[in-house]
């Protein structure tokens, strides 16, 4: 038959689902929007810090795909996943499993590393397992988290008599028994345990939690093992022995059969175990105070048992590959060769390569996961990916960008696109001009932040955006120039002999007085020099992205001081104690107990958060919500954006200069748009770093540290912030910022450029001048993409 005349194929039905629906999104600050994603696509979502990137990407599509996707587990499953609410939205269809690729700390196990995350550890063990000299046993053999077992038991034969053999037993694990495949030992300070002064009836224990009156303590006294009304300084040898070491021993107090346990054993089973960031913010001051680490004298920190550690393959043992830079176990991966691991050794390979494609070739696989930024956190976990065989997966994006040197960011772009070009949709939520420049659709959200945000402004093509009159449209182009005269130092701080990590013996004056900005590809060794030998000092001010340590009660007006002056405000209005006016004293709501929220333990399924009925969600008592100041209660000026508070504590009844002057120094650090109860949990890293550095510049400190302040920052947004550390400076401050940004650099009066690479090839200073003299030497990396930007 003439190919003419072949009838055309019938449109299948499952071809016509290449969209991903959206019909009246209202989570946070949307409002009712409507958008089509498309499928198999790249798509990068644009806006202003708080415009509504977020909430539409993870709060609607990401959030419902994994609550549909727990909705298919058993209810006993469902009872170990957190509570996932249904997002609100009136439509949401299209969309397919969703893998969330954020910047979060990966996990809480002081045992991850780079290695265990990415399973190349895993990888590494079976491949030693198979080829290594001597040979010691299976893969187990080799994983420092699984220790060497041995014992014996009693079997009985079923054939003949029936006579009882004893047997033997054991399991060769690769776990140094010293110090428990940590690395490191732990030393405690006694004087740090307890006051020498004192009995234990007065109170001598400081461990938090071993109070005079506490259940603690009556094991202690009730042991009969010393005296608990003589100061611990006059106990015997035996004593001090029993209170400190003793193994556990039956006691009974009060009828009630109980274990006593020394104090060490007892904080190094309760305290020690447990990640320094998981604990709360009291037991973590008192080990920082109490613990010293040092490397395990016996496995020298590699973490591995002797046999583990003396198995080779071409005379290199697993501990040595561990500690190679990535780099250079590419290298010696392709020296190994052997067709009975063919397989195996492909998929390193790929796995290994990859690490250095996305630009953390520098790392180790030893490395803790507990030690990486945010943006290396977010790289690790692509890792994953990129090797597997899912297709038609949603893959959501928070800023793949952050942490990345200019140099880098073309590889990033590669990799995104390799996992669209699988098959994949890809959200991407970005400010970089270079990422939204390879974006097969763009997703606009304004026109403003918070209350002014949260419609759809423009999707289409980038060269649709660039046409545009939204605010990314007209900043997609701007370009800082280099400033024609820069500020003259007025001294240094000496920096002599700096190593720690991969800085060589790094000499270098830093200059005081100027904006100083520190340069050089992710993994230079930018954060060493200066966390290590300049944020330690006396009257630095570091400032990072790091979380605040507080409850879901916390937010940025009791973050910042600011619910304080506003607290006394209302209650000299209202001829009442202050205290009224907190949602975690007594004006809270005694339903919630100020928590805004009933949360319900719902047993074997997964616990439910419900708005408090009583009060509204407002958090307060309905007679607090009685009294007012310039017509709002409480609950409506916490509702308030930094900017709407602004206006209202300017003037009229609510005029309250010290808040107003907390408020002003929010708005200067372009954190305008978030609502002054806003959970601090809900925060970004760069909102995190920019409220930190809203709070220090009340204090008196010369010296102010940031770490990539540009994060989270959109283009808008970053002639504002040079504005403010042009006002620090201004005011006698000096202001060194960690940054990548060329606008920054270009702002900057003097830089710092580490490198020339990262890891190992890093660690020196290969540039000190001002950013005209390095655009005119193009000497470095980064003069090369600084020279690029500028003109």
């Amino acid at each position: 038959m003439p190919a003419s005349n072949v009838p055309a194929a019938a449109a299948v039905p499952a071809d016509s689902h290449d969209l991903i629906r959206v019909r009246g999104a209202r989570v946070n600050n949307l409002k009712n929007i409507d958008v089509d994603l498309p499928k198999r696509r790249l798509t990068v979502f644009t806006g202003l810090s708080g415009s509504g990137k977020s909430s539409l990407v993870f709060g609607t599509v990401a959030a419902e795909s994994q609550r549909l996707i727990n909705e298919t587990y058993s209810a006993f499953v469902q009872g170990f996943m957190p509570s996932l609410a249904r997002p609100d939205v009136d439509v949401l269809e299209g969309i397919t499993t969703a893998i969330i690729v954020d910047q979060e700390r990966i996990g809480g196990n002081p045992r991850s590393t780079v290695g265990t995350v990415t399973d190349v550890n895993a990888m590494l063990r079976i491949l030693f397992s198979r080829l290594s000299q001597p040979h010691i046993g299976p893969s187990n053999a080799f994983s420092f988290n699984v220790p060497s077992v041995e014992g014996t038991g009693v079997a009985t034969a079923k054939v003949g008599d029936g006579r009882k053999t004893t047997k033997t037993f054991s399991t060769l694990g690769g776990m140094c028994p010293n110090c428990e495949g940590m690395g490191t030992v732990s030393d405690l300070d006694l004087t740090q345990l307890y006051d020498a002064e004192k009995s234990l009836r007065e109170g001598a224990i400081t461990v938090p939690g071993y109070t005079a009156d506490g259940w603690y303590l009556r094991t202690f006294t009730s042991s009969g093992y010393f005296d608990v009304d003589k100061p611990i300084g006059d106990f015997t040898a035996d004593e001090l022995d029993d209170l400190l070491y003793r193994e556990p021993t039956k006691i009974k107090v009060d009828g009630i059969n109980l274990t006593y346990e020394g104090l060490i054993p007892r904080i190094r089973k309760s305290m020690l175990s447990k990640d320094v960031d998981a604990v709360q913010p009291h037991i973590r001051a008192f080990l920082e105070r109490a613990v010293t680490r040092t490397p395990c004298p016996e496995c020298d920190g590699t973490r591995l048992a002797e046999p583990a550690r003396t198995a080779t393959v071409a005379g290199v043992s697993i501990a040595d590959v561990c500690r190679m830079q990535i780099t250079d176990l590419a290298r010696w991966l392709r020296t190994v060769d052997d067709p009975s691991v063919a397989p195996l050794l492909e998929n390193l390979r790929g796995t290994v390569d990859s690490f250095v494609e996305i630009g953390l070739g520098y790392l180790t696989l030893e490395r803790p996961t507990g030690t990486l930024s945010g943006g290396e956190a977010q790289r690790t976990k692509m890792i994953r990916h990129l090797g597997s065989s899912l297709t038609d997966i949603t893959y959501v994006f928070d800023e793949p960008t952050v942490g990345l040197h200019p140099h880098d960011i073309s590889r990033m772009n590669d990799l995104l696109l390799r996992l669209r070009d699988k098959g994949n949709t890809v959200l991407v939520v970005e400010h970089k001009p270079e990422v939204i420049a390879v974006a097969d659709h763009v997703v606009d959200l304004g026109p403003r932040a918070g209350v002014h945000g949260g419609q759809v402004r423009y999707t289409g093509t980038v060269a649709g955006l660039r046409a545009s009159d939204t605010l990314t449209g007209r900043h997609l182009h701007d370009r800082a120039a280099l400033k024609d005269e820069v500020r003259a130092p007025r001294g240094t701080l000496p920096v002599r002999g700096a190593s720690s990590n991969n800085l060589c013996d790094v000499d270098v004056d830093v200059p005081l007085g100027v904006l100083v900005a520190v340069t050089g590809v992710a993994g230079s060794g930018k954060s060493s020099l200066i966390h290590g030998s300049v944020s330690t000092r006396d009257d630095v001010v570091a400032i990072d992205q790091g979380a605040i340590r507080g409850s879901r009660r916390s937010n940025p007006a009791t973050y910042t001081g600011l619910l304080d002056p506003v607290r006394k405000a209302f209650a000299r209005k209202n001829g009442v104690k202050p205290a009224l006016f907190s949602a975690n004293s007594e004006g809270a709501c005694p339903t919630c107990k100020g928590a805004g929220v009933i949360y319900t333990d719902l047993v074997t399924m997964a616990g439910v958060a419900t708005t408090c009925e009583d009060c509204d969600g407002k958090r307060f008592s309905p007679d607090v919500l009685e009294y007012r100041l310039g017509g709002r209660d409480i609950s409506e000026v916490l509702a308030m954006s930094v900017e709407q508070a602004v206006d209202y504590f300017a003037e009229g009844e609510a005029r309250t200069p010290a808040a107003s002057k907390i408020l002003t120094r929010l708005a200067d650090v372009g954190l305008g748009y978030i609502t002054l109860g806003q959970p601090l949990t809900t925060l970004s890293g760069g909102e995190r770093q920019r409220l930190k550095l809203a709070t220090a510049m009340a204090d008196k400190a010369q010296v102010y540290v940031l770490d990539e302040p540009t994060t989270g920052l959109h283009l808008a947004d970053v002639d504002q912030l040079l504005g403010m550390l042009d006002r620090l400076v201004d005011s006698g401050r000096s202001v060194i910022v960690i940054e990548h940004h060329q606008a920054v650099m270009a702002h900057a009066d003097w830089l710092i450029d580490l490198g020339p690479g990262a890891g190992q090839d890093g660690g020196r200073v290969v540039f000190e001048g001002t950013p005209r003299d390095l655009v005119a030497a193009r000497s470095t990396v980064t003069g090369e993409h600084l020279a690029a930007y500028v003109e």
